[in-house]
């Protein structure tokens, strides 16, 4: 199942050392890391005034990417210059800062939206600095996937987790519904919108998918996890062979049923 940092599930904003640390391998992430659904990117859009998006936490550039395709001009706004760099490398306009740090110079768009990335800024203030930068009836739209692994393979990554970083974010999760231990952080979010007092009141929509990964293609992706990029590299290793284990023994590959989440709102005013 995916993981939230360790400084608990409710206020991982407080965590930027993880939230600085995926910028160690931004080729890896951005070759593995999961698009978001087309159907989302659309209706964002759509129901967006103009097509002026600000991509909160850009990272390389996966959303900004499909936003642009759905017709936005995009700007990204990422604290880790080695992210920054890629994506300014794939065609995107992205100035370095944290969103809390950063600067509009007087600008304003029509969408700001956050792709996996709106748990690292505080939700109240993170809402507030929103609703200084849209413009009237623009949106706020911040969205996360979450993935439920087979149970062989998320109890093998309990099971060396505990092993080898007693204490981890994983220890207590066997047998959790991923959508539960996340449904927290969306109820966050909106109630931070909430108290930012200049949005209606938030939707979460919901778009489930599924893909299909190859052992291979799983262990690619997984020393992209907040969980792994904090962790010494021989104990990275260890879990990395015993997840890869059990997909072993599941055959080789595994079919993983997503849901992305899009906790959004209208400016008001």
């Amino acid at each position: 199942m995916p993981t939230l940092p360790s400084e608990s599930h409710t206020e991982p904003h407080r965590a930027r050392h993880v939230a600085e640390s995926f910028g160690t391998d931004a080729e890896r992430y951005d070759r593995t890391r999961p698009a978001y659904p087309t159907a989302m990117v659309e209706r964002i859009a759509a129901a967006s005034p103009g097509p002026d998006v600000l991509d909160v936490g850009c990272g390389t550039g996966t959303a900004a990417r499909q936003f642009q395709a759905a017709g936005c001009t995009v700007l990204g706004v990422e604290p880790d210059a080695r992210m920054a760099d890629l994506a300014r490398r794939r065609g995107l306009d992205v100035e370095v800062a944290t969103f809390e740090a950063w600067g509009a110079a007087g600008r304003d768009f029509d969408a700001v939206v956050a792709g996996t990335a709106w748990h690292w800024i505080d939700p109240v203030a993170g809402a507030a600095k929103a609703a200084r930068v849209l413009r009237p009836a623009g949106r706020l739209a911040a969205f996360w996937h979450v993935f439920q692994l087979p149970a062989e393979v998320a109890d093998a990554l309990v099971e060396v987790y505990e092993r080898v970083a007693p204490g981890s974010p994983l220890s207590g999760q066997a047998g959790r519904p991923a959508l539960d231990v996340y449904q927290a952080m969306f109820d966050k979010a909106a109630d931070g919108m909430r108290q930012a007092g200049a949005f209606t009141d938030p939707e979460q929509w919901r778009f489930d998918w599924e893909h299909h990964y190859t052992r291979d293609e799983w262990l690619d992706q997984m020393p992209t996890h907040g969980s792994l990029t904090t962790l010494p590299p021989e104990k990275a290793t260890e879990v990395l062979d015993g997840v890869g284990a059990a997909i072993d023994a599941l055959g080789g590959g595994f079919t993983l049923p997503y849901v992305t989440m899009a906790v959004t709102t209208t400016r008001t005013g």
